[in-house]
């Protein structure tokens, strides 16, 4: 066929250029020039298709690391030259080879653990699946570890990943050791832990607002005894005296005064119930300084927190930053984390307690809309101290400073 296409080509008496096209005279020359290895020949496209997909792992070579089909061909394999020689390096340095094979298998599988799963725990055995699935994998029988338990087991004694044992079998959870990673995981880590601080110390402040009021309760209200009779056996009798009535009517006209008499002395009586209930300290320095009408607390450029649920849980507890008071009772707050800006009212918001050291802007009192250094905080009293650093009273120290009086500088 190929002589008989060279003599059509180069015969005088037929004109080929005029039969053919350039295409077409180009494949029959390529035809002719191709020798017994054609790789589009119908032979070597069969074999493609036959050794398409996974094989037998009993008719795999890993030292080659060659796929054969059945058993004549890796029995042909193995009597090869190129494999006695292969088997020749392998035997000078076992371990190398095995440890080089164990390194590939682990990489590639934490590899795939990594970009397919994640952080999530799954059983190392879908892994596996997934990992043997493509064909140029590295054997397991060719690595240190004879089982896939045992490979689960050493990955989490060197902490590569966490394992637990299941009833359904052991399961693997990847641990990224990043950069990125790590220091995204910190941040999350602090911000839950201030979360929960803050949290904690809204909860405490209502309990010792509750424990206060139960306390003014005791002291103001009166004390109730059960009503105990002193001598069970004696009888309760009655007299009426009938004849004693004309000397009563005098009496009782001499005795009229004695209710005006107790009302007249009634402001007296309460008056001492009100000395007896003293205000603190704390209170007497509030009333003092806090003017009239000092409702909204609301002020540009602070750092808010959003207390309302109904932006969604992902705003809940949120921080934001006070662009804008409309109305003195309500804002157009900035979200720190995302950037969005929303509109709410003051009863949505409150106040954020920042580290010692930090800027604070006061909100109410005598200082209201100065700037200030905190100090320290009373957990007990749930009261701060601040330095004031601005107004005509720069460089005083304020202490029982109340935590909704203040708040951080944005």
């Amino acid at each position: 066929m190929k002589c008989a296409i060279r003599l059509i080509i180069q015969s005088p008496k037929l004109n080929f250029d005029y039969f053919f096209s350039a295409h077409i005279k180009l494949f029959l020359l390529s035809r002719c020039c191709m020798g017994k290895t054609d790789p589009l020949g119908p032979k070597a496209l069969a074999k493609r298709i036959k050794s398409k997909g996974l094989q037998k792992l009993r008719w795999y070579c890993q030292p080659c690391q060659r796929q054969c089909r059945d058993e004549n061909g890796f029995r042909c394999h193995c009597t090869s030259e190129s494999h006695q020689r292969r088997l020749l390096l392998a035997s000078e340095d076992p371990r190398r080879f095995v440890d080089r094979f164990s390194e590939a298998f682990r990489e590639d599988f934490l590899e795939l653990l990594r970009r397919r799963f994640g952080t999530r725990r799954v059983p190392s055995n879908v892994v596996y699946n997934e990992y043997i699935r493509r064909r140029e994998h590295v054997h397991m029988n060719a690595t240190r570890w004879e089982t896939l338990a045992e490979f689960t087991t050493w990955l989490g004694r060197e902490g590569h990943c966490k394992v637990e044992e299941t009833p359904g079998g052991w399961c693997v959870q990847y641990v990224d050791r990043e950069p990125e990673a790590t220091r995204r995981q910190q941040e999350q880590e602090r911000r839950k832990k201030q979360r929960l601080d803050d949290e904690e110390r809204t909860a405490r402040f209502v309990q010792e607002q509750v424990r206060r009021g139960l306390e003014g309760k005791a002291r103001e209200g009166p004390a109730h005894t059960e009503l105990k009779r002193g001598n069970d056996e004696g009888k309760v009798a009655f007299s009426w005296n009938r004849g004693a009535g004309a000397a009563a009517a005098p009496q009782r006209k001499t005795t009229g005064m004695a209710p005006t008499a107790k009302r007249k002395a009634t402001p007296f009586a309460s008056g001492d119930a009100r000395e007896k209930k003293r205000k603190t300290a704390l209170e007497e320095i509030r009333e003092f300084e806090e003017p009239a009408g000092a409702d909204s607390w609301l002020q540009p450029d602070i750092v808010v927190k959003i207390v309302t649920r109904k932006l969604g849980e992902k705003h809940h507890r949120e921080k934001a930053v006070v662009k804008e008071v409309i109305d003195k009772y309500a804002a157009v707050v900035e979200f720190l984390d995302s950037g969005d800006k929303v509109k709410l009212g003051q009863a949505h918001l409150e106040t954020v307690i920042p580290a010692p050291g930090k800027k604070v802007l006061v909100l109410n009192g005598g200082y209201r809309g100065n700037e200030a250094t905190l100090v320290r905080i009373d957990e007990k009293t749930f009261s701060a101290t601040i330095l004031l650093e601005s107004g005509p009273l720069t460089g005083r120290q304020v202490e029982g400073v109340p935590y909704e009086d203040i708040s951080k500088r944005a």
